[in-house]
């Protein structure tokens, strides 16, 4: 997949997520996420859906990083590694795999903060532990 990425950032740097490429990018990962679902179905582990999601997102040429480790600056002091997204694609959309029986608040909060810190401005929460896929995405836009 060829994603063109002209003049698609805010004055903040980070991408604006109604942007077309960065709603391309979702829109490949949600469709990553019905293949991993209708192949597998719920009740494996967050790690065996992360493997199979990257490997979806590879076979859609699309670039992401994986446990990827972020550093946050708190009062002048610089933690490495506070933060740790499960996928990173395209460097513009935040995924957070989950493999739960229900989402609860904190997950959300959780891509919230996660979006804050990172300077993103969307983040797909995807969990696989339900009957349809489609009832466990959920879009979160900071």
């Amino acid at each position: 997949m060829d994603i063109k990425h002209k003049d698609t950032k805010t004055q903040s740097g980070t991408k604006d997520p109604t942007q077309p490429d960065v709603e391309v990018v979702a829109r490949e990962v949600v469709d990553a996420a019905f293949k991993v679902h209708t192949s597998l179905g719920p009740g494996l582990l967050e790690s065996v859906y992360e493997v199979c999601m990257a490997h979806e997102l590879a076979k859609r040429s699309l670039r992401f990083e994986r446990q990827k480790h972020l550093a946050i600056v708190y009062d002048g002091l610089r933690i490495e590694n506070a933060l740790r997204l499960d996928l990173l694609v395209e460097d513009c959309l935040v995924v957070e795999l989950k493999a739960v029986e229900q989402l609860a608040p904190v997950h959300k909060i959780q891509m919230l903060t996660y979006l804050r810190l990172s300077g993103h401005r969307l983040g797909l929460l995807i969990n696989f532990n339900v009957p349809l896929i489609k009832d466990g995405i959920s879009r979160i836009v900071l």
